[in-house]
């Protein structure tokens, strides 16, 4: 029985990635935005609860997931993706950015690490920019279609960058394609379950492909990596920028 702690675990992907290790036998820390989203949980249900935009709940939800620890893996599904102008969180910082890239920053260098570790992206990372020098779009045009690109890029860049410097965890990213979830809509060709599989499978499986680190995967298939997410001097920049953004140091 492996213990995997998933993000944004109340609905969509989330709920059916914890829902599928749950139903394999496995035990599962959920986390929720609020209490009225954790009430909704299964009433058995070890959970966490916080803000992943605010830096300060997202700081207290890893003290939160100590005390369930240790992991055998973490999946970094909590995201959004919002229509609309620029939102500036409670901490200064852009919203989408704070959520999608800084939180599983935060929560990466704050929990001790897993054996393996599990970061959601998207297939629109294909259309992101890391740029270091704007990682909140102050000065580009804001686009929220954009701006959730450049985080799902990063997202993959930050998965890349753990499986380069912390050998001793299995770090992947997964693109669960296009789901129908809240996010995702009603006429997407995915289902759920399908969209979930294979970061339950990245989480737990023994299978000699899941035990390999710095992969990209959609629907237990690898994917070619994207060129703006492996520059080394990328990942690292988005590191530094992240810590000096969170206050909080990459440790590994």
């Amino acid at each position: 029985m492996a213990t995997v702690l998933v993000t944004g675990s109340t609905t969509g992907l989330g709920a059916e990635a914890a829902r599928l290790l749950s139903a394999r036998g496995h035990r599962v820390v959920w986390h929720a935005r609020t209490a009225p989203r954790a009430a909704g949980l299964p009433g058995t249900a070890d959970a966490i609860v916080g803000d992943l935009a605010s830096l300060a709940q997202t700081r207290d939800l890893a003290d939160q997931a100590k005390q369930y620890g240790p992991f055998d893996a973490i999946i970094h599904n909590a995201g959004i993706s919002e229509p609309g102008g620029r939102v500036v969180t409670e901490d200064g910082l852009e919203q989408t950015f704070q959520v999608n890239v800084l939180a599983p920053y935060v929560l990466t260098a704050l929990v001790p690490l897993p054996g393996r570790l599990i970061y959601l992206t998207s297939g629109m990372a294909d259309g992101g920019t890391i740029a270091l020098d704007d990682l909140q779009r102050e000065r580009r045009r804001w686009n929220a279609t954009a701006a959730y690109c450049d985080s799902k890029l990063a997202d993959l860049a930050l998965s890349y960058a753990v499986a380069r410097r912390c050998p001793q965890v299995i770090s992947n990213a997964v693109c669960p394609g296009w789901v129908r979830t809240r996010m995702g809509g009603s006429s997407a060709p995915t289902d759920v379950r399908t969209g979930a599989e294979t970061q339950a499978w990245l989480a737990v499986s023994d299978d000699e492909r899941a035990l390999r680190t710095g992969g990209y995967w959609r629907h237990m298939q690898p994917l070619p990596a994207l060129p703006g997410a492996t520059d080394p001097r990328v990942q690292d920049g988005l590191i530094a920028a992240c810590a000096e953004l969170s206050g909080v140091p990459f440790p590994h």
